[in-house]
């Protein structure tokens, strides 16, 4: 019997690590997941468990060679952004992987940017927000200045897409779509490395920059396979719709973050919007894409264990509910009561929230996690009106874990009325992105 042939994908979230195989015609044919741990590094906070993922990923993709039910014709990899591999001479990380919410001293950010023409004209120029260790290629000057223990064995730096193509191939390369996720490395006026990279001299650390569709080889015990350098795992995430779509749209994809894409708006970033996490994004091409963030998942995390520890719940309870117009207008007309957000900031945009929630407020579960989704949809739709309002289209995509809830996307329609809301037909659009990559006929 022919093994059916197919292309592997290994989606790392910072949440969920997920290995796919994907047959001739893109279709999900087996999954598998691991959630790990994390490390904790020399300054006692958490971060990226790297080596055990490297673990699971070659024990996962050797045990998926040996099937006797699929036989892999590609590889490729897509990651989250703001996270950079450090390693030696050989190829070995020679830091942690520093997570992207550890603190960046004040002191020393304040001088970086007085280093580079003050922090807004830097961010403009960068298409980056002040974000401190979220602008990944800040995190090679704090470690410059602060590990010099570590820098001083520091020969080349992998975002992390493009470490786990390393891993697998033993070449090192660097691609637009990591590079142009507000790392404040690219000047996206001049359309090359920004000023500061050259000064402090990083560019010898950074391997050659290579097209998103780019194919090397696997290692020879990894069986010599045709394999990506790994991509962005939002910007992978835009792409089925990009192939898929003849009309204009944007995205909402979802997860950890919520990340609105809008492919067709160019604009150039003003002060006001940096302020709000709007942005730009290089496409594999390294075309500038105009998006805006918000940290909506750990957001929702937080907020639903609070209403179930409040209420004693078990976990689980807020999938059961479907969205009810009556109970969405009762909330809305009752401005009483409020919910204090925990890493969102509603002020950002405008928005009057309160400091705290007040849990015995709500006469039950279902009034409060109403009024949360009420309230987080308010700052959802400020967000995506960032990138929207100079470019308006009719279609609006929502993937990732938010496109399953009933209520986000009820309130969505009704706050959004203009718009068509369309859960994706990509849950997995990340890796299908990655999938879609390599499996291009052309091959720059």
């Amino acid at each position: 019997m022919s093994r059916l042939p197919v292309t592997a994908v290994f989606d790392i979230g910072k949440t969920n690590k997920k290995f796919f195989l994907f047959d001739e015609n893109l279709k999900e044919v087996y999954n598998t997941y691991i959630r790990l741990e994390a490390d904790i590094d020399e300054d006692g906070f958490p971060s990226e468990p790297l080596k055990p993922v490297e673990e699971w990923m070659i024990a996962t993709f050797t045990v998926a060679l040996e099937s006797k039910e699929f036989e892999i014709k590609r590889v490729n990899f897509s990651a989250h952004g703001a996270s950079f591999v450090h390693t030696d001479k050989i190829g070995i990380p020679a830091t942690p992987l520093y997570d992207y919410l550890k603190p960046f001293p004040e002191e020393l950010l304040e001088r970086f940017y007085s280093e580079n023409e003050g922090k807004m004209a830097f961010c403009q120029k960068t298409s980056s927000p002040p974000l401190a260790m979220l602008n990944s290629g800040l995190q090679i000057y704090f470690i410059k200045y602060t590990k010099p223990e570590f820098f001083k064995n520091v020969r080349h730096c992998l975002h992390l897409p493009q470490y786990f193509s390393f891993l697998f191939t033993g070449v090192m390369v660097s691609d637009y779509t990591s590079i142009g996720c507000h790392t404040g490395l690219w000047d996206f006026e001049s359309k090359g490395y920004h000023e500061w990279v050259k000064r402090e001299g990083i560019i010898p650390l950074l391997p050659p920059i290579v097209s998103g569709n780019t194919l090397l080889k696997t290692k020879m015990e990894l069986g010599r396979i045709p394999c990506g350098i790994g991509v962005h795992d939002s910007s992978a995430a835009l792409l089925p719709y990009l192939k898929q779509e003849t009309e204009r749209f944007a995205l909402l994809s979802t997860g950890t973050w919520a990340i609105s894409i809008n492919p067709f708006n160019k604009t150039s970033l003003t002060e006001s919007e940096l302020v709000k996490d709007c942005l730009q994004f290089l496409s594999i091409k390294g075309e500038p894409i105009k998006i805006s963030r918000l940290f909506i998942g750990e957001e929702h995390k937080y907020q639903v264990d609070e209403i179930y520890s409040f209420f004693d719940l078990p976990l689980g309870t807020y999938k059961k509910l479907k969205f009810d117009e009556q109970e969405f207008e009762k909330v809305r007309n009752n401005p009483v009561k409020r919910i204090g957000f925990h890493y969102l900031k509603p002020a950002d945009y405008g928005l009057e929230k309160a400091n705290e929630t007040d849990w015995a407020s709500f006469s039950d579960f279902v009034e409060a996690y109403y009024t949360f989704i009420h309230e987080l949809t308010d700052i959802q739709v400020a967000s995506l009106k960032l990138v929207l309002d100079d470019a308006p289209v009719d279609r609006l995509f929502v993937d990732g874990g938010f496109n399953a809830n009933d209520i986000f996307l009820g309130m969505l329609r009704i706050k959004l009325s203009k718009m068509e809301i369309i859960p994706s037909d990509f849950p997995n659009g990340s890796a299908l992105g990655a999938a879609m990559l390599v499996t291009m006929e052309k091959k720059d």
